[in-house]
């Protein structure tokens, strides 16, 4: 006879009802993309032969060619979809419907871990340090690229082109620029999410003085369509502009409020609790800074009322610790 899981059942009665969990302004229509199909995706074409999925949260992309598919990324969420994508599509154009060539944007598990899904023997291309860090990973699902390149490499497959270029770490040490000429696009992962703030610390970016100006260098190439990795919707230079002022409203707010928030009030407070002290004084800065870009942007970017706190306090401690900003030397 089973007896009650006593633990999970006290653990169960902790959890807030949802009527107890806090509300969050309305996501702005034009932050949604097209509605998925029965099977929980949407496949559709960027331009000519390029294509783009998304299972509303994550994008993937492809190209049929002569010499076969090229497949931009592989996120687990999409999964066997990816295929299935792929074969309604391929066989449309006239051309075969196997994945011949995977290019990696980077190493994160969040696009690359349905490569394995794909023949060992498909061509893998990605950066030099992609394959450095999926050899140290060691994860099955993400095979490491055989074929890879350091500043920049330029594909030929099938007659098309692809331009792939590493401009320094920026949301991880390894991401890189997939700018497709030809079809007027550039995939750049984990940046920008269309119609959507960033999520917590600048999409979780390594390095965020690379992350904002990595945005400069987007806008530098010729491209009208933009694939962003994440959300439903097909982003455009529009996109990242917003995304620049965004993240520049941020860097400001955040030096507002290191040159005026005093942490006097803090240090007297918890006296030789220096941790409270730097906690309350830490958050009362990141506050400061983050309420008027919440206040600008609320409605404009969806969840800019959920995440701007996070992501500002990122920027405000890069500011602090990677540009010195604020830095006093004791006399």
């Amino acid at each position: 006879m089973s007896t009650p899981d006593t633990t999970t059942e006290a653990f169960a009665e902790t959890l807030p009802a949802a009527e107890d969990l806090p509300d969050y302004a309305p996501v702005p229509r034009s932050a949604f993309g097209p509605a998925l199909n029965e099977q929980g995706y949407y496949v559709g074409r960027v331009e000519r032969n390029l294509y783009w999925i998304t299972d509303g949260t994550y994008q993937s992309a492809f190209l049929t060619t002569s010499d076969g598919v090229v497949l931009l990324d592989a996120p687990p969420t999409i999964g066997h979809n990816i295929q299935r994508a792929v074969d309604d599509i391929a066989p449309a154009n006239g051309v075969s419907n196997k994945v011949t060539h995977l290019i990696y944007s980077h190493h994160h598990a969040d696009h690359a871990g349905a490569s394995s899904l794909f023949d060992r023997n498909v061509a893998r291309i990605g950066h030099e340090e992609t394959r450095n860090l999926l050899l140290r990973d060691d994860d099955p699902a993400r095979p490491a690229p055989e074929e890879t390149f350091q500043d920049r490499r330029t594909l030929e497959i099938g007659g098309e082109r692809i331009e792939l270029a590493w401009h320094g770490s920026n949301h991880s040490p390894d991401n890189i620029f997939i700018h497709l000429p030809d079809h007027d696009t550039l995939m750049l992962v984990d940046i920008v999410n269309p119609g959507w703030a960033p999520v917590y610390q600048s999409n979780l970016t390594e390095d965020v003085q690379g992350y904002i100006k990595v945005a400069d260098i987007a806008l530098s190439h010729p491209w009208k369509h933009f694939i962003g990795g994440h959300m439903g919707k097909l982003g455009t230079r529009d996109d990242i502009a917003l995304h620049q002022q965004y993240m520049g409203d941020i860097v400001d707010a955040s030096r507002t409020a290191i040159d005026t928030v005093d942490p006097t009030p803090y240090f007297v407070k918890y006296g030789e609790n220096t941790w409270a002290a730097l906690r309350g004084y830490l958050d009362a800065v990141t506050a400061a800074a983050a309420e008027p870009v919440i206040a600008k942007y609320t409605g404009v970017l969806a969840a800019a009322d959920v995440f701007t706190a996070s992501t500002t306090f990122h920027v405000m401690q890069s500011l602090r610790l990677d540009r010195g900003y604020g830095s006093q030397v004791h006399p």
